[in-house]
């Protein structure tokens, strides 16, 4: 088409209109020049019953809502100051993730290579990471059967959530045919999924208000759920959305972009192990950090 065409043309889904770009001059126009004109997403009932309605930060429209909620993700979680404040969750995390892989080795008895799932080992880890930055509450205990069971319950939800948000739904293209979502049940898969992190991040939002309330909370261990209440009561950043909606999708924003890392560590995972010399070199650095005391 592209080659009939030319390297923009727009084409009808339904009801809306879309523009196929097939080049990299145009992509940039798209992208770059014109970047504030395409950064809104197109609303879908994926997102509106998934994505708090379209508050979470990734999907929602661009606008004063987002940059302010994008500022206060960049100062607040994502700055040099907070991930150095919050080194000791990596650190923590890190290590009892080598332990774990380590008791697995000597385990075996007699210690000979043993085949490790690393894709669910980092999903693992990078979620656990993610849940301390976001709820200094949570904690995964160990390598109890009742700590995995919830850990999973969780990340299949976030899975489903997922898989649920990148599907393109007849009511998306044809909004008067939306009854046939009704009908293949993925309304209903939609809004179980939406409730099931709903109870779990809603959960969260009401105990750190109950210990603010009595006053339980140090300044220095504050997590990302205490900065957003405390932004939310000092300004007005929620633009017309209920304050613990925003708090909420904010959390899920946060925790959905940590979730996404893990493909990306499984496919740098696999690169270094197709070049033993890197091997070589990731070992000798980890033998020279071991050697050295401990800071602090």
């Amino acid at each position: 088409m592209a080659n009939n065409y030319g390297p923009a043309f727009s084409i009808r889904l339904g009801i809306k209109q879309a523009l196929v770009v097939s080049s990299w001059e145009v992509a940039k126009e798209c992208f770059t020049t014109n970047d504030k004109i395409f950064s809104t997403r197109p609303k879908s009932l994926a997102l509106k019953l998934m994505a708090y309605d379209h508050a979470v930060l990734g999907f929602a429209p661009y606008g004063p809502y987002w940059r302010d909620l994008r500022k206060l993700a960049m100062i607040e979680l994502l700055s040099s100051h907070r991930l150095e404040i919050l080194k000791h969750v990596w650190d923590s995390e890190v290590n009892f993730f080598m332990k774990e892989v380590y008791e697995e080795w000597v385990g075996k008895g007699s210690r000979k290579p043993v085949l490790v799932e690393m894709k669910e080992k980092f999903e693992d880890l990078v979620m656990k990471i993610m849940l301390r930055i976001v709820n200094r509450n949570y904690r995964y205990v160990g390598n109890s059967r009742s700590s995995k069971e919830e850990l999973r319950r969780f990340q299949k939800a976030l899975g489903d959530l997922t898989h649920l948000m990148g599907l393109l739904l007849i009511s998306d293209a044809i909004p008067f045919l939306g009854w046939f979502d009704v009908l293949n049940g993925y309304r209903s898969k939609m809004k179980r999924s939406a409730r099931e992190v709903d109870d779990v991040l809603g959960s969260w939002v009401e105990e750190h208000r109950q210990k603010r309330v009595a006053g339980s909370i140090d300044e220095g261990e504050q997590d990302f759920i205490d900065v957003l209440i405390s932004a939310m009561e000092e300004s007005q950043l929620s633009h017309g959305h209920d304050t613990d909606t925003v708090i909420k999708a904010t959390c899920l924003s946060m925790i959905l972009g940590g979730n996404d890392l893990t493909e990306l560590l499984g496919v740098g995972d696999l690169l270094t192990l197709e070049q033993p010399s890197r091997i070589k070199k990731a070992q000798d650095e980890l033998d020279i950090r071991g050697q050295e005391p401990p800071s602090g």
